[in-house]
């Protein structure tokens, strides 16, 4: 009996440490995309091409939102961000931004590189137009992209298909 005991008070401490709230993983996917300046359509061949970053995307469909954790590094120092979005094409096509990251503009790599992390960011257009945006997104990944912009590359610097 003591040893019930025990592994019940062991089993609640351990439920009580996963929070409240349970995470639904048929609500969200996540995508991890390496982005490279040889991705852009044209490629990148300026001084900016030496860079690199990978982007993990996370899709809510529950909520119709994204978030965003963005690495780069290997760019020139003192590089300045001006933007950074979601849009639909295949690759070696360009299409129109669709989910931007808000707060990217004006970030400066100082060193050549940066971590850049925006959550709970909403689809752009009303709510059917979201939602619309990012059940697009969830059936048919590979005809999305992201990329990032940048002062000298205003176009897109890195870019990298969802997959």
């Amino acid at each position: 009996m003591k040893r019930l005991a025990i592994a019940v008070s062991m089993l609640a401490v351990g439920v009580a440490g996963c929070g409240s709230t349970p995470t639904n993983p048929s609500t969200f996917q996540v995508f991890t995309v390496q982005l490279l300046p040889s991705n852009e359509v044209p490629p990148i061949t300026n001084g900016e091409n030496t860079g690199k970053g990978t982007a993990v995307i996370t899709v809510h469909s529950d909520t119709n939102t994204v978030d965003f954790s963005i690495s780069l590094s290997g760019f020139p120092a003192n590089t300045i961000l001006t933007a950074a979005h979601i849009h639909p094409g295949a690759a070696g096509t360009n299409g129109g931004a669709q989910i931007g990251v808000p707060g990217i503009s004006g970030t400066v790599l100082t060193n050549g590189s940066t971590t850049f992390v925006a959550t709970g960011v909403a689809a752009a257009g009303d709510a059917a137009t979201a939602a619309s945006r990012i059940q697009a997104i969830l059936a048919a990944p590979q005809g999305f992209y992201f990329n990032v912009h940048t002062t000298v590359n205003g176009g897109g610097v890195a870019r990298g298909q969802l997959q």
